[in-house]
């Protein structure tokens, strides 16, 4: 069977249309309409649907580029499902063993092996008996950030001490029946300097934004209230960004590396984002460009 698109984007079931009356789900149409123009523009046919649409073939396309899929760590088991049936139908962007290493934090931990100065962090398995105050404890931090081994968007990422631990129980509870959870010391740097997030297609630096909380919170999401401001990296902030993506095999087609400031003033990786990240093509179109020749090649 002949394929009848190059590439197919994939977004999840809210923002299917060309326009919204809110500015957040807009920029998800603008963007991936950045990079279905730069694809276009290397001579490749191109399609835009959610990537639990029931009604597709998906071996009618030659590959998925996974784009706003932001739905998929609410539906994890679904959507860990249907990523083994559609690998074994067509091309996936970035390629299936990225994804599955990506989609869980312990990614963290190979990263620190690899000597890429990362937020330390502390894991706590599925199925884990003790109480959250006793994993706080064993941890050795006192003011700390708890979330979730496989989330995104903030989700269930709470900001706690050894000593507020009650409040918390139950839900970490609840959590940890099903899911690895994690704990790491809270950065304060998060709270004057915000967090860096660095875009980078086919290994190679395009631009940054700077995501800053709103006052009174600690994360930079704009699901609360955050805030992105332009930022130019200095050249050591580039080369650390660039050395992170060399501890990738194969490079990424794309990715984007968070970096926020640690409690001593060092650069650390906080997120490495290899799935689907919002990658502010709007603020560089250049960088669409760069990611259309890169998949170019990758198809080729």
């Amino acid at each position: 069977m002949e394929s009848k698109y190059d590439v197919v984007l994939l977004t999840d079931h809210r923002y299917l249309k060309e326009s919204y009356p809110d500015e957040y789900s807009n920029n998800v149409v603008t963007e991936d309409n950045l990079v279905k123009e730069a694809l276009e523009k290397q001579g490749l046919s191109v399609w835009r649907t959610n990537w639990d649409n029931p009604n597709f073939d998906w071996a009618l396309t030659k590959s998925v580029l996974f784009r706003t899929t932001w739905d998929y760590f609410d539906r994890f088991p679904e959507f860990s499902e249907w990523l083994d049936g559609i690998s074994k139908k067509t091309k996936l962007i970035n390629p299936m063993e990225m994804i599955r290493w990506n989609l869980d934090k312990h990614y963290l931990s190979d990263l620190q092996k690899n000597g890429i100065p990362v937020v330390p962090t502390y894991f706590i398995e599925a199925g884990e008996k003790r109480t959250l105050a006793e994993c706080v404890r064993d941890s050795g931090w006192n003011k700390i950030i708890l979330k979730p081994a496989i989330s995104g968007a903030a989700r269930h990422t709470y900001k706690l001490t050894a000593t507020t631990t009650d409040p918390y129980e139950s839900v970490f509870r609840k959590l940890i029946k099903d899911e690895a959870m994690l704990i790491q010391p809270f950065m304060e740097n998060i709270l004057t300097k915000g967090e860096v997030a660095h875009m980078v297609m086919g290994g190679k630096y395009t631009h940054s934004v700077l995501k800053i909380a709103k006052k009174g919170d600690f994360r930079v999401q704009d699901d609360f209230g955050g805030t992105v401001h332009d930022y130019q990296p200095n050249e050591t902030e580039i080369k650390f960004i660039e050395n992170v993506m060399k501890n990738v095999s194969p490079t990424p087609a794309y990715g984007r590396v968070d970096v926020i400031w640690d409690n001593l003033d060092q650069l650390v990786v906080s997120e490495l984002e290899l799935i689907e990240p919002e990658l502010w093509f709007r603020k560089n179109h250049d960088a669409a460009t760069e990611l259309a020749k890169e998949i170019m090649s990758y198809l080729n």
